[in-house]
């Protein structure tokens, strides 16, 4: 499926002719709102299109890149290398990023519109889904998006402090993995319904000085978990990781860390000593049944519990987008209603009204799923759907002022923003400063910092 996407779109994409004839008289104007990798695939794409394509890409940082900045860890250097690309495209002389200008805040939805030919939003999800768990607000409980924002210097969780000089045990909903002393990974299913890849899985199990710890009962499958690991390869794979973990002896150390795998549990609610920070976690025990007649295996509690102390809680159980004024969108499934990446009035059926000029794409089309590369495949679509309607002549009669209209409204409304060029200035700084201490970047984290960095 994937193949016959990527085949289709790169023929759209390279058959230029008709597109060049339509657009003959004038520029079309994109913006694209959301500068991480689904916003940048799907600028390369439009360059690439045609010669009369002219893009402004909009982000409410003052830096570009997304998720490949914020939520990459430090030690996957590897997959950051994808800044390259982006930036040859941030450089296109018929592109422009404009940093520190947010929707619905700088500029409206409507605004841009009535401004540009074509609106593509792609600034995925950034907020968090909620356990809906009794004392979910108490202090040390984070979304694992919040930790992640922490770590890799996000401006809106600098200040974040999360206390680790003092807790020797964190607890994190959700099958990923984090790094203090004892980290408890708790998941409402089994490891045969692990939601990790075998990459994540192998790189956890292969962390030095850990002591992993998984139960064999909990290994124990059903015929229906049989059933599944023989149709998923991946799934498999990933069960026998576990498996083999499992019966490794474990190997003590100095300073061992210990990383246990809790499996069929759900957090029923969250306790504290002190009636402000979490001290632990009430756990009820579940097991898997039927869901209906859909073949899918539901956890459901058992009406047996337990407590697990600890000063830290990661919640990783999904990222959530947000709607703006003036979009139509999906609360319940935190999505635009789409059809291939055309928005559309209401998400029942592919015959609902389309929002001429409005398109969607990455996390905020298809939901927060997939990795970086996934991008490529749902630009490629939105991108398709937008080619054919540029062949239809939708945007031929047009008349929008583009970039021009986009700088007077921000003249107007004496909105400072951050081009490309004061990224690079931020960029430069911080592998100045990385550079005293033999590192790659040190890298500012302070919005204040940010934009004092991009105006000197």
């Amino acid at each position: 499926m994937r193949r016959l996407l990527f085949h289709h779109a790169r023929n759209l994409l390279s058959s230029t002719k008709d597109l060049s004839s339509l657009q003959s008289l004038r520029l079309l104007h994109v913006c694209i709102i959301g500068s991480g990798p689904a916003g940048f695939y799907t600028a390369e794409k439009m360059l690439k299109a045609d010669d009369k394509v002219e893009i402004d890409i909009l982000d409410r940082l003052p830096t570009p890149f997304g998720l490949v900045r914020s939520g990459v860890a430090p030690d996957h250097p590897e997959t950051k290398i994808v800044v390259n690309q982006f930036t040859r495209v941030a450089t296109n002389e018929r592109c422009s990023f404009y940093g520190n200008v947010s929707l619905g805040n700088s500029v409206s939805l409507p605004e841009l519109r009535q401004i540009y030919d074509i609106v593509v939003l792609a600034y995925g999800a950034e907020s968090d889904r909620s356990l809906g768990v009794l004392g979910e607000d108490l202090r040390g409980i984070y979304s694992a998006r919040e930790f992640v924002w922490w770590y890799n210097g996000h401006p809106d969780c600098y200040n974040l402090e999360p206390d680790l000089k003092h807790t020797d045990t964190a607890v994190i909903f959700g099958q990923v993995a984090l790094e203090p002393l004892k980290v408890y990974l708790v998941g409402r299913r089994g490891p045969a319904q692990a939601a990790c890849t075998t990459k994540e899985l192998r790189e956890i199990l292969g962390i030095k000085n850990v002591n992993v710890h998984i139960q064999e009962a909990d290994l124990v499958k059903s015929p229906a978990d049989e059933e599944g690991l023989k149709n998923t390869r991946i799934q498999r794979r990933v069960y026998e990781l576990f498996a083999k973990a499992a019966t490794s002896a474990p190997h003590p150390a100095v300073d061992q860390r210990e990383l246990h795998f809790v499996f069929f549990r759900k957090p029923e609610r969250f306790l504290s000593s002190d009636g402000c920070n979490v001290s632990g976690v009430r756990l009820e025990k579940t097991c898997l049944k039927e869901n209906g007649g859909s073949g899918r295996q539901v956890a459901v509690g058992t009406g047996e519990f337990e407590n697990l102390n600890c000063g830290l809680v990661l919640k990783s159980i999904g990222y959530k987008s947000l709607p703006v004024n003036g979009l139509p969108f999906d609360s319940q499934r935190g999505i635009v209603p789409n059809v291939k990446g055309r928005v559309v009035s209401s998400n029942q059926t592919e015959h609902e009204k389309v929002e001429h000029g409005l398109y969607v794409v990455g996390w905020l089309k298809r939901g927060p799923t997939g990795i970086i590369g996934t991008n490529l495949y749902c630009a490629a679509e939105t991108v398709m759907s937008i080619l054919e309607d540029v062949h239809k002549g939708e945007y031929v009669q047009s008349s929008k002022p583009g970039r021009e209209g986009l700088l007077h409204l921000l003249k107007d409304k004496n909105l400072r923003f951050v081009p490309f060029g004061g990224w690079e200035k931020i960029d430069c700084k911080e592998k100045m400063k990385g550079q005293l201490q033999n590192r790659p970047r040190d890298k500012i984290t302070s919005w204040e910092e940010l934009l004092k960095a991009a105006n000197e």
